[in-house]
């Protein structure tokens, strides 16, 4: 049997590093760069050197990154190189980890740059998990999108109504969620996890200092700086058909750092299922009703 050869992961990582650039520095032209063609280009794309002046560090420097060798790098430099090779947010969070630092935060984008509409796909895909609920949440937790089967379940009656304002402020929903205590101090920690990852985004701080004057228990467990990754929760709703039990989760978007995907599954063993499609129904002939009366 043969005996397997130890993989050096540093050597692993500086290769990919090296394969990662030149490929990248091939794919822009001179023209995108506003430098000339030139005439006697063995090779497509940028040179080296032309790299190194338009990210503005020195040629020898660069070419030491390029071979992957054992150099300082900082995430300034690593940006201006970014920059020249036009990488967008993956592809530079992917070039930082090569470079052995940390990536930048997930969705460094400003709220203006986040600004654009919901890709229709994303909210067919909420429309259509009905019976369960589904919802589309900002980086801030606000909702865009909620289809009929959260409206009714989770009481998210407002587009725009922040999700952590509504846990600690809506009545509604703190009364029909009938494990609020027990999930309170993860949501609020989750929250806190979320907000770090984007240092400096006044967005959230404003979320946090308008439930602070609003909210003697969010402030108190915001106080414990408890700090936890968004995962699977269990919740527990009551509703005019009985108790609802759901596994929430929540998924990023990866086009779209600034948006999160929350979906309900009815927990196994639960009969959530056939409860949500007979909230359904009533509702539909309620409506039904309503627009024969009018």
């Amino acid at each position: 049997m043969t005996t397997p050869v130890p993989v050096d992961p540093e050597s692993v990582r500086r290769a990919n590093l090296r394969e990662f650039l030149v490929a990248r520095r091939a794919r822009i032209t001179p023209e995108e760069v506003g430098l000339a063609p030139g005439s006697r280009r063995r090779t497509p794309g940028l040179r080296r050197e032309e790299v190194a002046v338009l990210a503005g560090v020195g040629t020898s420097w660069y070419q030491w990154l390029e071979q992957g060798r054992d150099i300082t790098v900082s995430s300034q430099v690593l940006d201006a190189v970014g920059r020249v090779l036009k990488l967008d947010e993956p592809e530079t969070r992917h070039l930082y980890a090569l470079a052995g630092l940390n990536p930048p935060p997930v969705g460094r984008l400003s709220p203006a740059d986040a600004a654009g509409p919901v890709d229709q796909a994303l909210v067919h895909l909420v429309d259509t998990w009905l019976p369960n609920p589904g919802m589309i949440i900002d980086r801030y937790w606000n909702i865009v999108v909620a289809n009929r089967a959260a409206e009714l379940a989770l009481h998210t009656t407002k587009t725009g109504w922040n999700c952590l304002h509504q846990y600690f402020l809506d009545e509604i929903y703190r009364e029909s969620l009938e494990n609020w205590t027990e999930l309170a101090p993860r949501v609020v920690a989750t929250y806190r996890s979320e907000m770090t990852a984007s240092p400096g985004d006044e967005g959230f701080r404003l979320v946090v200092e308008n439930l602070l004057t609003q909210s003697t228990e969010f402030a108190e467990l915001w106080a414990r700086q408890g700090v936890a990754h968004s995962g699977v929760n269990l919740k527990s709703m009551s509703s005019r058909v009985g108790p609802l039990h759901f596994e929430s989760v929540t998924l990023a978007v990866p086009d779209r750092a600034d948006l999160r995907i929350v979906l309900h599954n009815p927990q196994a063993g639960s009969d959530t299922r056939a409860k949500m499609e007979r909230l359904l129904a009533e509702d539909e002939r309620r409506n039904g009703l309503r627009l024969v009366a009018g």
